[in-house]
């Protein structure tokens, strides 16, 4: 199944969270529809993760790739987003 994430489906704080680790709304959308199964995802939750090329700079230092992480719910098929993650660097696990 493919979810559709929109502004709409984003609280002031998880917005607050995108801004502070330089996530965009297509980079969760992305992750959430098409990332591999986050390793650490508590019990009860969700969790994909993908890498995505950066080949940019973000706080001084250029990085060229961008990990970015998802936790979430399912509730009735809707989609709860609960926080957003991102680790700048090199060689990230893809699979």
């Amino acid at each position: 199944m493919t979810y559709q994430i929109t502004e709409s489906d984003l609280h002031p704080h998880l917005i607050a969270r995108m801004n502070q680790r330089g996530v965009r709304l297509e980079e969760i959308h992305q992750v959430i529809n098409d990332g591999r199964p986050a390793p650490r995802a508590k019990r009860g939750t969700l969790g994909k993760v993908m890498v995505f090329d950066h080949d940019a700079e973000w706080e001084g230092q250029v990085y060229p790739e961008k990990e970015v992480t998802v936790y979430y719910k399912l509730i009735d098929e809707q989609v709860i987003l609960l926080t957003v993650l991102a680790r700048y660097g090199r060689d990230f696990e893809k699979g």
